[in-house]
């Protein structure tokens, strides 16, 4: 399954930025999407070790992750089981879920805090039940995002990524720091209060001054989005030709125009963005456009 991987750069022609390019890790794959994909790759390889062929793991109704997770279990011939958070619904994503032969269990929000009890509670005497943290957070997920960066074609003075549980931006930045570059990492925080972000990236690396971490904008929080954002979209799809989801990648070329137009960043300055997929997460916001 992770054999063959189409990730280009491509350069973005956006007023006034000269040297703006894109990591398209979107196209890797319509449902394994972008940094999904990357964290799965060395999960999927302990899971053959260990010979745990049942996949268990966790997120909301319109996660990315527990789509990702049925699919690629499907396609590796593994069972998956997720628990979802939150009341029962139906959705679209829920819908691939299912399809992809993905057992759902839906639990409450409190019982969802304590996913490792949640997991002992159903599976403890299932011995091949693999834990899968939400959004594959580990020490494998950073390995793989940490593979972005030997994969560039040229280095940049800066690479902006969104974060979430702050999996690829440990990954990024121990690729960085492990190629040796003078690449500033910016990673643009999603979730509002997010000021823990920089304790959970050094779980898996060393934090260094080459670390900037933004908290200005999450438009609201999580899976928020303000009028403008929702603009801004709008726009930038209909100049580019490349989507962008509400819940993470717009937020990052918001972000870089803001800063931009702050005179934080300069027009000619060399940026790459990386664009880590996950566009289903235009379905749970369509109502917004």
């Amino acid at each position: 399954m992770f054999k063959t991987l189409y990730s280009p750069v491509e350069k973005l022609d956006i007023f006034p930025f000269s040297n703006l390019f894109v990591k398209r890790d979107d196209l890797i794959d319509p449902f394994i999407s972008g940094n999904k994909w990357r964290k799965l790759k060395y999960i999927l390889a302990k899971v053959n070790r260990l010979g745990k062929p049942h996949l268990v793991t966790f997120g909301g109704a319109y996660s990315n992750h527990l789509v990702a997770t049925a699919a690629a279990a499907a396609k590796s011939n593994l069972k998956c089981t997720a628990f979802v958070r939150g009341e029962i619904v139906s959705n679209e994503m829920l819908f691939l879920c299912r399809l992809y032969g993905a057992k759902l269990i839906f639990v409450s929000r409190d019982d969802y805090k304590q996913k490792e009890k949640l997991f002992k509670n159903y599976f403890e005497h299932d011995p091949e039940a693999f834990f899968i943290d939400e959004g594959g957070a580990s020490e494998e997920a950073v390995q793989g995002c940490a593979e972005i960066i030997s994969e560039l074609p040229t280095t940049y003075k800066y690479i902006f990524c969104a974060a979430g549980t702050g999996t690829t931006a440990a990954g990024l930045l121990q690729g960085i720091t492990s190629a040796k570059l003078d690449t500033e990492l910016h990673i643009i925080n999603v979730l509002k209060n997010g000021e823990w972000l920089n304790t959970e990236i050094a779980k898996y690396t060393d934090v260094t001054k080459k670390l900037v971490i933004h908290q200005d904008y999450h438009c609201g929080g999580y899976a928020k989005a303000t009028p403008q954002l929702i603009d801004f979209i709008k726009n930038f799809v209909a100049t580019t030709g490349v989507l962008l989801d509400p819940v993470y990648t717009a937020k990052i070329f918001y972000a870089i125009v803001d800063l931009q137009a702050k005179g934080a960043l300069k027009a000619s300055d060399k940026i790459l963005a990386i664009h880590s997929g996950g566009l289903l997460g235009l379905m749970g916001m369509k109502d917004k456009f």
